[in-house]
């Protein structure tokens, strides 16, 4: 599993037996290409699988196309080189999601409209998911709708919490490609520099739309890796993904559906009813990026040689590990604060969909095993994650946080363990999901004894003024 943040890939090892050893590794499928779903090639006749450049979105381009494709091919360069927007190029980021949504998953299966009985399906699931979490958290649905949406409708939805996420880490490449010459020197090459920030904003928009795409085939839902990816107060599934999901389980559809709808909903009132948390998770991701650090060096090489006639040496140059996080305190505690709270969230989950489904679904066990291990093999969250920012949600850590907040509802019940959500201060910290046991019985504050204390001072200090009144 990588862990160097989005889009900077170290380079690859070379092969033992030299120019053969490459030779046979491109026959072979090697390198990224296809297997790095997450890297820089573009989907189908653009590098994807079986086609030419499958590491390289503007070589691809030009290899064994007819005239017609040469035209679009030239239609999407003049795109890239002429893009004047933010870090990344958000427009080719969504048309090559959409394109790899249409080329299907790997193992054939194509995206398809959502059909009315699906839709119904969905509701009615998270409808009755809802009334079992009543029973199990104090906090009420955070879902006011539900919907099912296919995978192009997922990659609509989601676009603007990935543009949240990624612009952060994608500014430092933007900033970094400005100042790395000199001021005197900037005002002669600002047509290269504007044209290398282009370049730069397709490459991100190439890179973050393979991998949305990539990853509309394998969510359920809208919440999938611990963080609220739709709109505000909409649970919603994916039915063709559930199907495929729950398809060599040997379990009945309904239940897959339903036990993924509990996630789905438990996900929302956590969202909806912890107002901080959105922010908190996402203000991590960006106290990250402000850390990334830019090899300076390399970066003057690139500029020094460039040569708009060869623009994929900038691509290049992206991936040969430019952009390092800085080994530094402040880069330290960010990673962990996100980290630890991704934990706290998926094991909070973890055990209020437990308490709800364990007396009522007979594949309860197994359906919590069965995502478990998808986390642990590198399910959609890990591969996000650790190619996104560099970080590696570790399932150690849910389990610890899902044993936490079970043994918090033994001890607190459920209104004390979830009272724990009104403020991060009062949240478990990375050493209490060390010593869990600690946390839990550790002695609690009585907050209405300090606000008591607080009233108290408060009518003394207005007692003097009233005494000199009287007088």
């Amino acid at each position: 599993m990588s862990d160097t943040p989005f889009g900077f890939g170290l380079p690859p090892e070379e092969p033992d037996d030299g120019d053969e050893g490459k030779k046979k590794d491109q026959e072979s499928g090697g390198g990224q290409g296809q297997a790095n779903p997450f890297g820089f090639g573009m989907p189908g006749g653009f590098g994807g699988p079986g086609g030419p450049g499958g590491d390289n979105p503007l070589a691809a381009m030009f290899g064994s196309l007819n005239p017609t494709d040469l035209g679009a091919a030239f239609q999407q360069l003049g795109q890239m080189l002429s893009y004047e927007g933010g870090p990344v190029n958000w427009d080719m980021a969504k048309q090559i999601a959409r394109q790899t949504v249409s080329q299907g998953t790997s193992d054939g299966v194509k995206d398809a409209s959502v059909g009315p009985a699906e839709r119904t399906a969905v509701q009615e699931a998270v409808r009755l998911a809802d009334l079992w979490l009543d029973d199990v958290t104090s906090l009420p649905s955070g879902a006011g709708s539900a919907v099912a949406w296919s995978r192009a409708e997922w990659v609509e939805a989601t676009l603007p919490a990935w543009k949240e996420l990624v612009d952060p880490v994608a500014e430092r490449v933007g900033a970094a490609m400005g100042d790395v010459l000199p001021e005197e020197m900037q005002a002669m090459a600002g047509p290269l520099i504007g044209m290398m920030r282009s370049m730069g904003g397709a490459m991100f928009g190439s890179q973050i739309g393979q991998a949305v795409g990539v990853l509309a085939g394998e969510v359920v839902g809208s919440t999938d890796i611990g963080l609220p990816l739709g709109p505000a107060g909409r649970a919603a599934l994916l039915p063709l993904n559930i199907e495929s999901f729950g398809k060599d389980l040997g379990i009945p559809q309904e239940e897959v559906r339903l036990y993924l709808a509990l996630r789905e909903a438990a996900h929302q009132r956590l969202f909806a009813h912890v107002p901080w948390l959105r922010s908190h998770l996402f203000g991590a991701v960006e106290g990250y990026a402000r850390g990334i650090k830019v090899d300076t060096a390399k970066l003057e090489d690139v500029v020094g040689q460039f040569d708009p006639q060869n623009p994929e040496q900038l691509q290049d140059a992206l991936q040969q590990g430019m952009f390092q996080p800085e080994d530094t305190p402040e880069q330290k505690a960010a990673l962990a604060r996100l980290e630890t709270a991704l934990a706290l969230v998926e094991g909070w989950v973890d055990a209020v969909v437990h308490a709800a489904a364990k007396p009522r679904l007979s594949s309860a066990d197994a359906l919590r095993e069965t995502l478990r291990r998808r986390r642990a093999t590198g399910g959609p969250a890990e591969q996000t994650f650790a190619t996104l920012i560099g970080l590696e949600l570790r399932p150690r850590r849910l389990r610890d946080a899902s044993r936490l907040w079970a043994s918090l509802t033994d001890a607190r019940g459920v209104d004390g363990r979830d009272a724990l959500w009104a403020h991060p201060d009062m949240l478990p910290t990375a050493s209490d999901l060390d010593d869990p046991d600690g946390f839990v019985h550790r002695e609690q504050l009585d907050f209405s004894e300090l606000e008591k204390m607080l009233g108290e001072a408060g009518g003394s200090a207005e007692k003097p003024e009233k005494d000199e009144d009287s007088e």
